[in-house]
């Protein structure tokens, strides 16, 4: 269901051009894309859009970027076999969302991203996709999706409570979401600041703001684990800095250091889906489900 963002009244809408029944309020179009929060596309806390180009012409070739989408493809199989569709919120470039869809072809994918610019490389890469811009913190669906991603999006958003909620009412019941953050408090650098990081997640704190939420946790494990003595050096380094280095210079080690990274996450990846689950790591992988 269509959730219309002036009125609060749901709807059946097989596309964002059909108004609001009951108030006639209609979706804002720029550069023809559906625009919930038109006011934000733009400019908005929380990210720089300069960082959208870097990304996508690091992302297919980053260990850890490689080895993440891995790790989601391999949660949504074991915990949403039977799901028909799916929203990414804060889709950025397209690069999760295609992984995705490349695994699950009969998976219907959406994406959203707050800014307009990120929306443009996400058309080259998803040109089937359902693409829109809106604010996290206003969904505008009701009971609609099975899976719900928000992959290292809510430790840029303050009111991430907010964003919980809203992810559990855009749900159908018993449908689920599939949440990434990056973990420890302890690991603050410059580079979460030039990263725009609100913050970054203890473990308890995480699945309290879930339940809290209206979602029980059915899957929670640390990622980047093997790889966290190395972070750690590294982000105390970074502490110590003048200014944090250019986000391309920190996703884009040497190919052979890459190339090594990237097995230990492989490595990682397959010891999570025997069973392992490790509590301490860069990055947090949390599934949660909807119950009614």
């Amino acid at each position: 269901m269509r959730l219309c963002l002036s009125c609060h009244q749901a709807f059946d809408a097989a596309s964002h051009a059909i108004p609001c029944p009951a108030c006639g309020g209609k979706v804002a179009y720029e550069q023809g894309v559906p625009c919930y929060a038109p006011a934000l596309a733009h400019e908005s806390p929380g990210f720089r859009s300069e960082h959208f180009a870097k990304l996508a012409a690091l992302e297919g070739k980053n260990f850890w970027f490689r080895a993440r989408n891995e790790l989601i493809v391999q949660v949504l199989r074991k915990y949403f076999p039977n799901a028909q569709n799916m929203l990414e919120i804060g889709c950025g470039t397209g690069y999760v969302l295609r992984g995705i869809t490349r695994a699950l072809p009969d998976l219907q994918a959406s994406g959203s991203e707050i800014f307009l610019e990120g929306l443009g490389f996400a058309s080259r890469r998803l040109p089937t996709a359902d693409l829109f811009q809106m604010d996290a913190r206003e969904i505008p669906y009701d009971n609609e999706f099975d899976v719900i991603g928000a992959f290292d999006v809510i430790e840029h958003i303050e009111e991430d409570e907010r964003v919980l909620r809203e992810i559990r009412r855009a749900l159908k019941p018993r449908g689920g979401v599939a949440i990434t953050v990056p973990q420890h408090p302890w690991l603050w650098s410059k580079q979460d600041e030039n990263a725009c990081h609100v913050r970054r997640y203890r473990c308890s704190d995480l699945h309290g703001k879930l339940k809290a939420a209206g979602l029980s946790i059915v899957f929670s494990s640390s990622f980047v684990s093997l790889l966290l003595p190395l972070l750690a050096v590294s982000r105390m380094r970074k502490r110590n800095a003048s200014r944090a280095r250019e986000i391309n210079t920190e996703l884009n080690p040497g190919a052979l250091v890459n190339n090594i990274l990237y097995h230990v996450l492989r490595l990682e990846l397959f010891l999570i889906r025997v069973g392992i689950r490790f509590p301490l790591g860069g990055t947090r992988l949390v599934v949660a489900m909807r119950s009614s």
